[in-house]
């Protein structure tokens, strides 16, 4: 386990539980749903927990099914007539304030650096800009969608500044962690994330964090008038 204290711990599953009642109430979810949410993340946790992701040395690496179930469920999502049904309900513009929690999450994140559990290049001292997004996303929330002062090119240009923000910490995440690819961070990789409760980073908050910026971009797209397949 990590050396951590416990404000750090507690904080980041604090964080967790936040988002997901956050989105769970914006998106009027099912209580099945949200009883899906709860086993993925208890399973997730419990993987951690035991140091089921602690081998590092298997190709693909073992993580790969904290970060892959999500996607899959995510195209399903945007693939399937019914969950083209599911996001044509969702109230995006409300949505965007859930991005908020990037703010939380990159401090911590700083917490993380600073006890030698993650390199300085995953924060925003380093390459991780991605809590620009959380600061601004109540600016935007409040200009675009209640004001509507923003139209929706500006918007979609917003979701896709910040879904790229977004990416670029995942991919160095990825190569910074201590799995036979590694590209970066050779002095401190990046292992917080394969014990819990940080794994819910990748495995919950950053899915639901993604397909809320997707939703965005596809219903904005829409009122453009832009094809969307």
């Amino acid at each position: 386990m990590l050396n951590l204290p416990i404000f750090i711990v507690s904080g980041f599953c604090i964080v967790t539980i936040i988002t997901l009642f956050f989105y769970a109430k914006i998106a009027k979810i099912t209580s099945q749903i949200v009883v899906l949410f709860l086993v993925w993340i208890l399973m997730q946790s419990v993987l951690a927990y035991s140091g089921f992701y602690l081998n590092t040395t298997q190709t693909p690496p073992l993580f790969i099914l904290a970060i892959l179930p999500p996607f899959i469920l995510i195209a399903y999502v945007f693939l399937s007539k019914k969950g083209k049904g599911f996001i044509g309900k969702l109230d995006y513009k409300k949505l965007t304030l859930v991005h908020s929690i990037r703010i939380p999450v990159e401090i911590i994140l700083h917490q993380l650096f600073i006890y030698n559990s993650i390199p300085e290049l995953m924060t925003y001292t380093g390459r991780n800009f991605d809590i620009l997004a959380g600061i601004t996303a109540p600016i935007i929330y409040y200009l675009g969608y209640h004001k509507s002062l923003l139209n929706s090119k500006i918007l979609i240009a917003w979701n896709i500044a910040s879904l790229l923000l977004l990416l670029n910490i995942i991919v160095n995440a990825i190569l910074s962690a201590p799995f036979s690819f590694q590209q970066f961070a050779f002095d401190q990789p990046n292992v917080a994330l394969i014990y819990f409760p940080f794994v819910l980073l990748p495995a919950f908050i950053v899915p639901i964090v993604i397909f809320i910026h997707l939703v965005a971009i596809h219903r904005e797209m829409k009122h453009t008038n832009c094809k969307i397949s």
